[in-house]
C-alpha cells in the first residue's frame, strides 16, 4: 500500500458519492479524522460531506451519542461501539452513510483495559444496515502509516460495497 494509491481510491470513492447524491460523515477516534481528509481531498466533496467526528476519548463518543452504556458493556474498541458510533454520526448529520472506527494502533492505552495494540474496528452505516469489521494491523514505523492502513481497509469495503 502508498499513499498515492490509497488516496486514488478515496478520489474514486468521492466521485461515486457525488454521482450517487450519498451524503457520507465519521466518526473517528484511532484515525484523528484522516478518512474524511481524504474524502475532501476530491474537488467537489462539499456536495456529499455534512461534517464529522473526531472522538479521540470516550467521553466525546458519549457527548456525540454513543450511548456509555455500549462503551461500558463492550468495552471502546468492539464491534459494538464502532457500530454505535457510525450510527451516531449518520443520524447526527442526516447522511446516508456513516463511518465508525475504533482501536489501539502502537500503544496500549491505559485508560481502556479493552486495549490491544493492533486492534482495530470499523462500522459502516446506511439507513438499511450497519456492519461491523475488525483488523488486526501489523506494526507500522509512523501513525500516519496506522492512520494510512487502516484509511486503505474502510475506502476497500466502502468501495465494494457500492459497486
Amino acid at each position: 500500500m502508498n499513499d498515492e494509491t490509497v488516496r486514488n481510491k478515496y478520489k474514486q470513492l468521492t466521485g461515486l458519492l457525488i454521482e450517487r447524491q450519498l451524503a457520507i460523515t465519521t466518526m473517528e477516534s484511532c484515525t484523528a479524522g484522516q478518512i474524511m481528509s481524504l474524502i475532501t481531498d476530491t474537488e467537489g466533496s462539499s456536495a456529499v460531506v455534512k461534517g464529522g467526528f473526531i472522538t479521540y476519548c470516550n467521553e466525546a463518543k458519549i457527548q456525540q451519542g454513543v450511548p456509555a452504556e455500549v462503551i461500558d458493556q463492550y468495552g471502546v474498541y468492539s464491534e459494538e461501539t464502532a457500530c454505535a458510533m457510525a450510527d451516531a454520526c449518520r443520524k447526527a448529520y442526516k447522511a446516508d452513510i456513516g463511518i465508525g472506527i475504533t482501536g489501539t494502533f502502537g500503544n496500549a492505552d491505559p485508560d481502556n483495559p479493552d486495549s490491544v495494540p493492533g486492534e482495530v474496528f470499523f462500522s459502516i452505516s446506511t439507513k438499511t444496515f450497519t456492519k461491523s469489521y475488525h483488523h488486526s494491523v501489523p506494526a507500522q514505523v509512523t501513525r500516519y502509516a496506522y492512520k494510512m492502513y487502516m484509511a486503505d481497509a474502510v475506502v476497500s469495503e466502502l468501495l465494494r460495497l457500492l459497486s
